[in-house]
This record gives C-alpha cells, sequence and structure tokens, in this order.
C-alpha cells in the first residue's frame, strides 16, 4: 500500500507528489523576470553535475564503508594531504597536516573561530566595506563591530594599529580582525603588498588574530595572480585563514577550510560537537578529495575562470558604455564589480528604480558597519551569461535615466577613472 502524504496523497501517486519547483531546496530561486546582480551566487551552467557525480562514485567505491563512516575528527586524511599539496603550488606555503582544519565552508569557519577566540563583550574588528554577511556572522557572538580605518587601497595598517592602541587603552578586548585582502567581497580589489606586510607586523606584535578570508584565491584571471595570503607570511597563530569550494566548484558542497596554528585546529577538533559528530562533511569531503587528486578540479577551474572572465569583460564593457555616470575599477579575479553611484542617485532611489525595469543589486550601504556606502552598489557578474549581463547593465542605465536630473543631460560623468 503506497504510504500516506499530508494532505491525503499517498507516495504511489505521481500526479499528487510535488514536483521540485515545488519544494522548498534551495536559498535563492532566480525570478525569470528580474536579472539579479545582488547575489553572489555561481552560474548553474557551470556546475559540475556529472563531474561530481563521478567523483562521488568513485570516492564511494575506493573508500567503501569508511566514506560513509563517521569521519576523521579533523578532517580526512585524503583531502587534508590534497589541500596542503594544492596551496603549497598556489600560495606562499603549505601548511602541516596539524593546521588544517576541515570547515562546513567559509562562514562556519569564521563562526567557529568567533567560538574559538572572542567572548561576548569583545571588540571584533572589520574592513568596511566587507562581506555583509560576514558582519552578521561575527555578530551573533554579543562582540561589538568595529570598522577598522581603510581608504581606497583597502585596510589602513597604521590607523588600525592606532585605533587597536586606543581601545586596549580603554580596557576594551580586541582579539580579532576580519577581512577580504585577495579580489575581495564587494570591492573585486587585492590589498597591496606593503600593507600585507604591515598588517602581519601588526599581529605578531600587538597579540591581534587577523582573520583572511581567502574564499577567491583560486578566482584569478590569467594573465594575473592571487597574491600570496596573509597566513602565508605570518608568525604561527597570528593569522587564521579561511577558504572554501562554494565559488571554484559548488556552494551546495558545503565544504571548506580554515588554516591556523596547531593550538587551534587542535581545539576546533576537541570541540564536543565535533567530536560527536565525527568531523564536517566526511562523504563531501571525500568526493572533493577525489575531484582533486583526479584533476577533475583542474580541468574544471580552468572552465569555470574563463567563462567568470567573459562575465567580468561583459558587465565591466556594457557598464561602461551604458552608465557613463558610474565610475569603478575592473578587477583582476574573484565575482564583484564595485560601482560609485553619481551623487545623484543613491543606491537605495536607484534600487527601487531598478526593480521597475527588471534589474537588481546590492546596495553598498550593506557593506559598512555604520552610515558609509550609500552611493555604491555591488554587481555580481557570476550567476548570468554575458548577454544577460550586457542586458542587465541596460536596464540598469534605463534606471539610472528615471533619477538623473534634467540639466545634466544623457552622458554626465563625473571626473576620475573608470575602468
Amino acid at each position: 500500500m503506497a504510504a500516506e502524504l499530508p494532505g491525503g496523497r499517498r507516495r504511489g501517486d505521481d500526479a499528487a507528489v510535488p514536483t521540485p519547483a515545488q519544494l522548498p531546496i534551495a536559498q535563492y530561486v532566480p525570478d525569470d523576470a528580474v536579472l539579479n546582480l545582488g547575489w553572489g551566487y555561481p552560474n548553474p551552467a557551470l556546475l559540475p553535475l556529472p563531474e561530481w557525480a563521478a567523483a562521488t562514485g568513485a570516492a564511494l567505491t575506493r573508500y567503501g564503508g569508511l566514506a560513509l563512516a563517521y569521519g576523521h575528527n579533523p578532517g580526512p586524511g585524503p583531502l587534508t594531504d590534497w589541500l596542503a599539496e594544492r596551496l603549497g603550488r598556489i600560495d606562499g606555503r603549505a601548511p602541516a597536516a596539524a593546521e588544517l582544519f576541515v570547515t562546513a565552508g567559509a562562514s562556519h569557519a569564521l563562526d567557529l573561530t568567533c567560538t574559538v577566540l572572542a567572548r561576548p563583550g569583545d571588540v571584533v574588528l572589520v574592513d568596511s566595506p566587507t562581506y555583509h554577511l560576514a558582519l552578521r556572522v561575527i555578530a551573533d557572538h554579543r562582540v561589538e563591530v568595529v570598522a577598522a580605518p581603510a581608504d581606497a587601497a583597502g585596510i589602513d595598517p597604521a590607523g588600525t594599529a592606532a585605533l587597536l592602541d586606543r581601545l586596549r587603552s580603554q580596557g576594551r578586548r580586541v582579539p580579532l580582525l576580519y577581512l577580504v585582502p585577495t579580489f575581495g567581497n564587494p570591492t573585486g580589489r587585492s590589498l597591496p603588498a606593503d600593507r600585507r606586510a604591515a598588517l602581519v607586523e601588526l599581529a605578531a606584535r600587538t597579540g591581534l588574530t587577523v582573520v583572511e578570508d581567502d574564499t577567491y584565491r583560486e578566482l584569478a584571471f590569467p594573465p594575473a595572480t592571487a597574491p600570496p595570503s596573509l597566513w602565508s607570511q605570518a608568525e604561527p597563530g597570528a593569522v587564521v585563514r579561511i577558504g572554501s569550494f562554494a565559488k571554484s566548484v559548488a556552494p551546495g558542497l558545503r565544504l571548506g577550510f580554515l588554516t591556523g596554528a596547531p593550538e587551534l585546529t587542535g581545539t576546533l577538533a576537541g570541540r564536543g560537537v565535533i567530536d560527536s559528530g565525527g568531523g564536517v562533511n566526511h562523504t563531501t569531503a571525500l568526493a572533493m578529495a577525489t575531484f582533486g587528486g583526479s584533476g577533475g578540479y583542474d580541468r574544471h577551474l580552468a572552465r569555470v575562470l574563463a567563462e567568470y572572465r567573459a562575465g567580468r569583460d561583459a558587465l565591466a564593457g556594457a557598464v561602461r558604455e551604458s552608465l557613463p555616470a558610474v565610475r569603478f575599477e575592473r578587477p583582476d579575479g574573484g565575482w564583484f564589480l564595485w560601482l560609485e553611484l553619481p551623487g545623484w542617485a543613491p543606491a537605495d532611489r536607484l534600487a527601487e528604480a531598478a526593480h521597475r525595469h527588471g534589474v537588481g543589486f546590492l546596495a553598498g550601504a550593506r557593506c559598512y558597519v555604520t552610515g558609509e556606502g550609500t552611493h555604491r552598489a555591488r554587481l555580481s557578474y557570476s550567476h548570468y551569461e554575458p548577454a544577460q549581463l550586457v542586458e542587465a547593465a541596460t536596464r540598469l542605465s534605463a534606471a539610472l535615466a528615471d533619477l538623473r536630473p534634467a540639466d545634466l543631460g544623457p552622458t554626465h560623468r563625473p571626473a576620475g577613472p573608470s575602468d
């Protein structure tokens, strides 16, 4: 007899079973009427569906029941070994096994780091602007989030050192500084080498732990390359580096890692929730190790880099052509264009007009700690094909025209460079 479903339906009655489109499955389901560039999501056409299925099957065949067992607390050796070798090739140094901990993505790594190193009432410094949802992850720990001094090149180490001294002289505990220094979200820029060195020195001198969100390291568009991570240049314990496969493979894997001092990774591996569950996302981690070791990851990455670079070029060219009143710098990697809107077009008003024209973006104020970014907008080129990105820019241009004062004319451009 067919099993009963809610509402009197039966499992065997195909006509009564909801289709995937009717069930809540994903965080974001695109609206065909709106080209929404506000979401940092991969293009569904670039997700490695058959390759991942093959890697999962191969992992199950190779590891048998161990692939479905409780996993090794810090992460399965096949993945941490592959990660260490890869990071040694694409970054300044390879982590030792004891310096790696596998996580359920970058946000999980940030949450774990805050759990271990921060306490309620602490001050946590952040680059500003920065990844807007990281601000929420950090604030969930009942800390005070404070913007570190920054300018057009990114976080200012000297100003940050002065702020740190001032806060600590007031008796405040300041354990962490969070930033996305490589192809950053939302700006797309990378922190210059001299500032990286200065931040590493500041961390070593003051005991401040820098939390380096390195999510976009693999998304460098040739001939550009990602600069060495802060972690690779720092003394042990000064920097915790967060990585993820959400952007390079797929966010639904919920798989990432951190590199840190053995004292930190050991503490994480010994926490009750990890010991009880036997590591994080064990089966997916073994599939990722198989995907990486087979060469499938390298082939997939080469493909997506070509596509994301084409998307960047399409959107940057269309914004330059269709929105001459907007300023931006073309990034060398990552997923985002960071727009400076003209003074007569605050982002909140533009968002309303954009919605009427069937296009969306992330208002820049969400990427700041307080009261800034009212004339900033983040556009993602990761989710759509180049032709759709060009169309999105055309729609955004029409929305901006709705706000343009009549006496400026259609080709008004502020002084200064674009891309």
